[in-house]
């Protein structure tokens, strides 16, 4: 079982050393066997590097005198716990500033069809007309994988993570799909009305690498050989990642928390993550499968180990919206166990930090030969 462990959430454990004995304790209790700890967020990193914003490292490593990370990996190995580095891939979350864009430029950011940049979107939101119908399902200035030097930089950035901490078990990447945009409708949860990919050196890449026209606002163009050419940019970059992860040290496994919903990761995110599964990119990916609808859950789980590479998929679970409710949480985790499920991530260990009664019934129900 593994625990997602945020690098700015309430417990900010990689800054707070103190508080390394608590996810220790809460992770024995849990029955936890994986941290997934983030340590590279909206451009910023918690580890050296010379790439990215390293400012939250640096401040860590002034207050500690030591590097946290290596400090954090050290402590769970001596638990039996395996690491993995959680690296939010393509958000910059609200950065507009992010070294990636002030180094690279503007360019690097998605632009939509209409050919508006998402820097130029007010508070990163899809502006009008589109605004009065649809909305940005996660608001944050989006990297587009296929703008010159994007797979470039983060490759580097996540091979500089790698060779400054061999010992880590693995790489686990997020946000590594393209924008998603939702109706206004409650539940929908399919992308409409609104895409992304349409700047103005990707679009002269398509049709330089395929011979064909890219779509544009005024229509036309090759649609589906312009989106299966998208969705080549994202397992392109998980490929790169990969092979630089496995040069370093060829133990570590790649993972990814990916859609729950695999035909909207394929055709509406351009996340082919069960073709990754299944052409050995991943070692294994997490379905963020965040509901309070324990019918989706259980019939939603039971697909994926029926499914490619089924028994390479964990089920991640959103325990914090059982906070008033622990039971609850704990007894979905034990419906995604009985689907079958190779593995379970809570997300996330701050959530269960935050709630004494979440922590207890996860502590109380757990099965203890998971």
């Amino acid at each position: 079982m593994g625990l997602w462990v945020l690098c700015e959430g309430s417990q900010r454990v990689l800054e707070h050393p103190e508080r390394v004995d608590t996810l220790l304790d809460d992770a024995r209790a849990l029955g936890a066997t994986d941290l997934f700890v983030q340590v590279y967020r909206g451009g910023r990193a918690w580890f050296d590097s010379s790439l990215a914003d390293s400012e939250p490292w640096q401040e860590a490593m002034a207050a500690q005198g030591e590097d946290p990370l290596a400090a954090l990996i050290a402590r769970a190995h001596a638990e039996g716990l395996r690491v993995h580095a959680w690296v939010n891939v393509l958000s910059l979350a609200g950065n507009r500033d992010a070294v990636i864009v002030r180094e690279l430029g503007r360019q690097v950011v998605h632009v939509d069809r209409r050919g508006r940049s998402i820097l130029d979107f007010p508070k990163l939101e899809i502006p009008q007309p589109d605004r009065a119908t649809v909305r940005m399902g996660t608001p944050a200035v989006w990297l587009d994988p296929a703008a010159p030097g994007v797979a470039d930089r983060l490759v580097a950035t996540f091979d500089e993570l790698i060779q400054r901490h061999p010992n880590l078990d693995g790489l686990h990447l997020d946000y590594i799909r393209y924008p998603d945009v939702l109706p206004f409708t409650p539940g929908s949860r399919f992308q409409v009305g609104v895409e992304f990919g349409y700047g103005a050196a990707s679009r002269q890449r398509f049709e330089a690498e395929t011979g064909l026209r890219a779509p544009s606002a005024s229509g036309g163009g090759a649609d589906d050989a312009w989106d299966g050419w998208r969705r080549d940019q994202v397992s392109s970059l998980v490929s790169r990642i990969r092979a630089s992860l496995q040069s370093v040290k060829p133990q570590a496994e790649l993972s990814a928390a990916v859609s729950a919903y695999p035909s909207r990761a394929y055709l509406s995110l351009l996340q082919d993550w069960r073709g990754w599964l299944d052409e050995g990119r991943l070692d294994f990916a997490v379905t963020m499968l965040y509901t309070r609808d324990d019918r989706l859950l259980r019939q939603e789980a039971s697909a994926y180990s029926g499914g490619l590479a089924g028994d390479r998929v964990w089920i991640g679970l959103g325990s914090w919206l059982f906070a008033s409710d622990p039971a609850r949480a704990a007894a979905q985790r034990e419906a995604a166990w009985a689907a079958g499920a190779r593995g379970v991530a809570l997300f996330s260990w701050d959530s269960i930090a935050d709630a004494p009664e979440l922590r207890a019934a996860l502590a109380e129900e757990r099965d203890g030969d998971r």
